[in-house]
């Protein structure tokens, strides 16, 4: 039998929050709700692309020169990723050993690759002529060189730091992070928060009591003094001359002035 306080039974509680009655609890709708963060994320990516598939016998990276050449690109423009290199001075190592441009680099045999090698560090040494090598009577050696890779990226730091260290001009622009060669530098390497000033801000911030126009300015621009009137001193400095009023003095000159030669 019901208990006479209500027609219904009375409602249990659990921990999870819900009733024998039931009622949900608000917080596992909210779980099932997906963020819109979680279904971005949960969205696959497309493809980038189709894979390569090398051909067999074609390395896919040849180790040359402390660089990573990709096995799949010829010689001519594979060597020139290497640092110190271009097209120009690649097409000549490669045609100095008997090989072709157009050869896949990743189908070059051990023997190939170490011939190649030792043609870029030393260009002179397979029959290249001087004019294509990149330091030329170096200082300390007084040698023909063609520096690569790494050893290139040092040989000009020491260079640089050379010349900060006798503090030659080069050595000083360097030091400043202007240009060395003779650049111009009023609308180029203008780094940093430097803005021009305009004209009408400067003469805005120019002092009340600047210098006085030039005697003639109002002359140029079509104006002339207005004359005093009769019976008025001049202004302080200025001379007495014939346009002046009658009546009118001279200032007194200041004590200690030299007085005007007379013209001989």
């Amino acid at each position: 039998m019901p208990p006479s306080g209500g027609c219904c039974a009375p409602t249990v509680q659990h921990k999870n929050g819900g009733t024998m009655a039931g009622n949900k609890n608000p917080k596992d709708d909210r779980k099932d709700v997906k963020k819109w963060g979680k279904e971005k994320e949960e969205q696959k990516k497309p493809a980038s692309g189709p894979r390569k598939i090398l051909p067999e016998g074609v390395r896919g990276i040849v180790r040359l020169v402390e660089t990573d050449l990709d096995g799949t690109k010829n010689l001519k423009a594979g060597l020139a990723k290497v640092k110190g290199i271009g097209l120009p001075l690649s097409m000549a190592i490669v045609r100095s050993l008997g090989m072709e441009p157009s050869t896949i680099i990743g189908t070059l045999t051990d023997e190939q690759v170490s011939r190649l090698e030792a043609a870029v560090k030393d260009p002179a040494g397979a029959g290249l002529p001087t004019h294509l090598l990149d330091r030329r009577t170096d200082p300390s050696e007084g040698k023909n060189k063609h520096l690569v890779s790494s050893m290139l990226t040092i040989t000009r730091k020491f260079d640089i730091d050379g010349m900060k260290k006798i503090r030659c001009y080069k050595g000083v622009r360097h030091e400043l992070g202007l240009p060395v060669r003779g650049q111009r530098t009023r609308c180029s390497f203008r780094t940093g928060m430097t803005a021009g000033v305009s004209k009408a801000k400067a003469q805005a911030a120019a002092p009340a009591g600047g210098p006085a126009a030039a005697p003639g300015a109002a002359k140029a621009a079509g104006t002339t003094p207005a004359a005093p009137a009769a019976g008025a001193k001049p202004a302080a400095g200025a001379p007495a001359g014939k346009g002046a009023a009658p009546g009118a003095k001279a200032a007194p000159a200041a004590p200690g002035a030299k007085k005007p030669e007379a013209k001989k």
